[in-house]
């Protein structure tokens, strides 16, 4: 993807006092660390949820600690697993918690962890001594840090590794996992690291890719920078430069600091993530401040292609003779704590360990081929088959709006529904196909970037007259050897359509197969979007939705009952001011949370146009045009 620069970098650098002034979260953070907040939490406790400000409830995102949905007095907690990497006993540690704290439930993340929900505020402290007396933490799993290191889930075993990165893996972890210097970032960071040949980790879509290969025949990383998903993708860009293992920390923090230094990526929220600053200076431009940081030269050197596609599901030979690796697929990623357990305990039998996957699936290695049948059993009994359709382990979803406070949308369960039906229709011709489904524009779910990427929205059903879910549906996106941001094709198709929307496509897509074609990718960029449209709605009373022709407000899912459930709204305005009196004749209580009684903006409001802070454009006056977006965000939400 082209991106232009249309930053001026002699104008003038922005200041803390403007920082303070027009970034909530970042006043937040100055106000009061928020790695600080756990030592607050009996306290917090002693006051009960109702009386816990909102500031703090987003700090204790720092300890990867986020509100439930509906805010109630339950908290979601994330794990951070680096890599992906588990020992059985610690498996077995974490469906014990499920068990006692979450509902005997819980769920594979994209960044190859785990989180759990429903656990009560009281219950938190003891929660969290449980995960730490286990060697994890949750320490960065939400707020302002590096997240949780992804790779390759078969680090260290699979045969194909150019090297084996555990140990930089590790050593990354170690120091900037609950680092205060790396916790108060502009926004949320993510490291991957990984030599797959596959590249089956997406170094594509990570703020800071260290990707393996080898230089005069020792083990090296390429460093890509500045990818990311969200409402506006970026591919990550070459810096072109290659580093030894050794220099991994090293160079991560030169990246890191570049980049949260500059305090032009503090000023808006919307901005604040690394692929701006790649955006405004290019990868030569951040290479040379990287370099200067660092005091010295880097060596020249490109990032390698991917050589194929891999998400390692199946039984594989591992490096040791006479053992191997076998991919599970996770549907939708749910799992439960009696499952955890029981493959906890499994595996421990075999002596081997298990991995998460970025696509929220299991894969244990060390598995003696003797017991290869036993395992496959074993797994079987305990719900978790290794011989299901892979589709539904090459699919993923969000959260959903059950958890989650953005999301306007049905995902994992509509997901499930979704993949049901080809399955019935198609059966294993699909096993290939990637369906990828959020329920808001954040992309938790890459939704840009599967073979058919799916985001929740909302419509008037045509028939029904009702406010429904819908889905907007993209294509022509993909990773690895078919890397690329897609493509929006159709807007708002309603929940009860898009299945046969999808039924469709993919019938089209199989017909053409059996005449010579190949995968859905190579498929959907032999036609026109006029003729994917085509397919995906003739014979069906779905509809295709224009372009508006008005500014549209975008609204927020923890606001939607404010609204009767409309997630877009369009009003005639020329100003941001005209479109929130226009908002307030329709919706006056979601205009309340938006405006103060001085008739100001509230300071816990973010309110954008496409990536800017209306602050910056001139507040109220700051004018709308046909089509733009005027985006509704609370600042105290975290991510």
């Amino acid at each position: 993807m082209t991106v232009s620069r249309t930053s001026d970098r002699s104008r003038v650098e922005p200041t803390w006092e403007l920082v303070h002034k027009r970034n909530s979260i970042e006043r937040l953070k100055h106000e009061k660390f928020p790695l600080d907040i756990i030592e607050e939490l009996p306290a917090l406790i002693a006051r009960g949820y109702g009386a816990i400000p909102e500031e703090d409830i987003v700090r204790l995102n720092w300890w990867g600690l986020t509100h439930d949905k509906p805010k109630v007095g339950t908290f979601m907690v994330r794990v951070k697993v680096p890599g992906g990497r588990l020992e059985p006993e610690q498996l077995i540690a974490l469906g014990r918690l499920s068990q006692r704290y979450g509902k005997n439930y819980g769920e594979l993340t994209t960044r190859q962890g785990i989180q759990f929900h429903w656990v009560r505020l009281e219950e938190l402290p003891r929660v969290l001594e449980e995960i730490t007396a286990t060697g994890l933490t949750t320490v960065g799993g939400e707020g302002d840090t590096v997240r949780n290191v992804t790779s390759c889930p078969v680090a260290g075993v699979d045969r194909a590794e150019i090297f084996d990165v555990r140990p930089v893996i590790d050593e990354v972890a170690r120091f900037f996992y609950g680092n205060r210097d790396y916790s108060n970032l502009p926004r949320k960071h993510k490291y991957t690291i990984s030599a797959c040949p596959a590249q089956c980790n997406a170094p594509e879509i990570h703020d800071v890719a260290l990707i393996g290969t080898l230089r005069g025949g020792q083990p090296a990383f390429a460093v890509r920078v500045g990818g990311g998903l969200s409402s506006t993708p970026r591919l990550a860009r070459d810096l072109g430069v290659l580093i030894h293992p050794e220099e991994a920390v090293e160079v991560l923090r030169a990246i890191t600091d570049v980049w949260q230094h500059n305090l032009r990526y503090r000023v808006s929220r919307a901005k604040a993530r690394i692929k701006f600053l790649v955006d405004d200076y290019g990868p030569e431009g951040v290479r040379a401040m990287v370099e200067e940081r660092l005091g010295r030269k880097l060596c020249d050197g490109r990032a390698p292609l991917p050589t194929a596609d891999s998400d390692h599901m199946g039984v594989h030979a591992e490096k040791r003779e006479g053992f191997f690796y076998m991919g599970v697929p996770v549907p939708m990623g749910w799992v439960s704590g009696d499952q955890l357990i029981a493959l906890g305990e499994a595996v421990g039998a075999l002596g081997g360990d298990v991995r998460f996957t970025r696509l929220q699936n299991l894969i244990i290695t060390g598995i003696p081929e003797s017991r290869l049948d036993w395992l496959s059993a074993r797994l079987a009994e305990i719900g978790l088959s290794p011989h299901i359709n892979p589709i539904y382990g090459r699919s993923i979803a969000c959260t959903d709006h059950r958890f989650c406070n953005y999301s306007v949308a049905e995902t994992k369960g509509k997901l499930r529904e979704i993949l049901a039906e080809l399955e019935r229709r198609f059966g294993t011709e699909v096993q290939t196909l990637r369906i990828f489904m959020d329920g808001c524009p954040h992309a938790c779910a890459h939704h840009w970037v599967g073979d058919i990427g799916l985001q929740g929205t909302t419509t008037t059903h045509p028939i029904k007259g009702v406010r429904v879910e819908a889905y907007d549906v993209c294509l022509r996106g993909g990773l690895g050897t078919k890397t690329a941001i897609g493509k929006p094709l159709l807007r708002r198709v309603p929940e009860d359509q898009i299945a046969e929307v999808i039924g469709r496509l993919v019938e089209a897509w199989l017909a053409a197969k059996s005449e010579g074609a190949t995968d859905f990718r190579a498929f959907v960029d032999a036609r026109t979007d006029d003729q994917l449209r085509a397919i995906a709605l003739a014979q069906t009373s779905a509809t295709q939705e224009e372009r508006p022709a008005r500014p549209v407000v975008c609204v927020p899912g923890m606001f939607l009952e404010l609204t009767g459930g409309a997630d877009r709204i369009e009003v005639e305005a020329r100003t941001v001011g005209e479109a929130l009196v226009q908002l307030r004749q329709r919706s006056p209580q979601l205009v309340d949370q938006i405006i103060a009684p001085d008739g100001g903006l509230l300071p816990s409001i973010n309110l954008f146009i496409g990536e800017e802070d209306v602050r910056a454009l001139g507040g109220l006056d700051a004018p709308l045009s046909a089509g733009q977006e005027l985006i509704i965000l609370p600042a105290l939400s975290g991510g």
